[in-house]
């Protein structure tokens, strides 16, 4: 009763089946793989953020406290307006100043 035509027949069907359900479960650990990946990376980039924000935070804080003290203003007194108007004008020809000679070293 073992026709061979039949026995091929479901052998051919399961082996499609098989290898349908192996290729689904390769598709499906792909994407979760690819979603892992994803939220890695914003995850990575949420933290770099992060981290620059807080940097530059810093850095801002560290320039305004060194501003402060080459002026000699305190936060908590009234500054006097045009002598931080003086004191920024020297520090911006200091500043020119340096930079033509930096310049003229450099040539």
């Amino acid at each position: 009763m073992s026709n061979p035509l039949v026995h091929a027949f479901f052998v051919g069907r399961v082996a499609a089946e098989i290898v349908s359900e192996k290729l689904e479960n390769a598709f499906t650990d792909a994407l979760s793989e690819l979603g892992k990946f994803d939220a890695e990376a914003r995850e990575q980039l949420r933290q770099f953020t992060a981290q620059v924000t807080e940097r530059a935070e810093r850095e801002m804080e560290m320039a305004t406290v060194g501003r402060t003290t080459t002026t000699g203003v305190s936060p908590t007194q009234p500054a006097d307006i045009q002598a931080t108007i003086d004191d920024l004008r020297a520090e911006i020809a200091l500043l020119r100043a340096e930079l033509q000679r930096y310049r003229s070293n450099s040539l």
